[in-house]
């Protein structure tokens, strides 16, 4: 009974191994090269893991005295590469899987300062300046002058209005030219012909008007139309006529606009040619003469 006793604990025994060798997780046997197993304080050596199933990852490979930095994968040959570094002086154990390698850390070595020949640092030596440099230093001082005198250019121009760029200017037309130029350009629009009367009578009111400021400095287009016959009547170029073509041209325009009258369409050619006329006969009389010479009188 001792005997079989004895053969049934030793067989429990062997199943609970077993049982238990099934149970834990097995260690991971790595095939691997480490490039140096002693570097200087913060160096790195290279750990390369050749081709596996699983490949250990930086947790794996760190502890407290080995720093695993990077990992990087070779997939030609599949052998995955790690930096390792420490930056503890000594030795220490670097676990990989079920293996172990010491890896020493050595101390960077200090100098020696008892027997060496310290000096002071020597004075900065002073060099002649070549011509490229000297050459640079020059352009650079006719650049910022060149800046300078075109921002003190520019600040003048804006402080006294005028144009950045030079432009020639063209002699102006007289007020006549300039008035006949817009009569005819409203004749040819044929705005009351599309039933565009006000806007007809607008425009040839206004140009009458403008003509009155530029030739006779009448401010007419901010006065009424009394205002308007009034002030002409100081004019040098009033006449009887004038005025009556005046005063029909602006109460007809007057009637349009704000009467809503209706004028028959040979009034329309009608009010375009007094107004044509009046300042055809105006600008005679306002037209500035031709300075003639002093002629000199004969000696007696």
């Amino acid at each position: 009974m001792k005997r079989l006793f004895f053969i049934l604990i030793t067989l429990s025994s062997i199943g609970a191994a077993a049982f238990a060798q099934d149970t834990l997780p097995a260690v991971p046997h790595y095939s691997y090269r480490l490039d140096s197993t002693s570097i200087m304080l913060g160096d790195q050596t290279v750990l390369a893991v050749e081709k596996t199933p699983i490949y250990p990852s930086l947790d794996d490979l760190s502890n407290n005295d080995i720093v695993a930095v990077r990992q990087w994968m070779d997939t030609a040959n599949g052998t995955l590469y790690t930096s390792l570094t420490s930056f503890e002086e000594g030795e220490h154990w670097l676990h990989i899987g079920d293996d172990s390698v010491l890896i020493t850390v050595n101390d960077v070595p200090g100098v020696d300062t008892t027997n060496a020949n310290i000096r002071d640092i020597a004075n900065i030596m002073s060099q002649p300046y070549t011509f490229g440099e000297i050459a640079r230093v020059v352009v650079y001082l006719w650049i910022l002058c060149a800046v300078v005198a075109a921002a003190v250019l520019l600040y003048l121009r804006i402080k006294r209005k005028k144009p950045l760029i030079g432009t020639t200017q063209q002699p102006q037309l007289p007020p006549d030219t300039r008035a006949l130029q817009r009569l005819e350009q409203l004749r040819q629009q044929q705005l009351w012909q599309h039933g565009k009367t006000k806007e007809y009578y607008t425009e040839l009111t206004d140009t009458v008007r403008v003509y009155l400021e530029e030739a006779c400095n009448i401010q007419s287009t901010e006065m009424t139309t009394d205002q308007t016959l009034d002030a002409f009547q100081t004019s040098p170029a009033c006449s009887t006529e004038s005025e009556n073509q005046l005063r029909q041209i602006l109460q007809s325009a007057d009637m349009v606009k704000f009467a809503k009258s209706q004028p028959q369409p040979y009034q329309h050619d009608l009010a375009l040619g007094q107004a044509t006329d009046f300042i055809k006969a105006t600008w005679l009389v306002l037209a500035p003469k031709p300075e003639t010479p002093d002629t000199e009188k004969p000696a007696s």
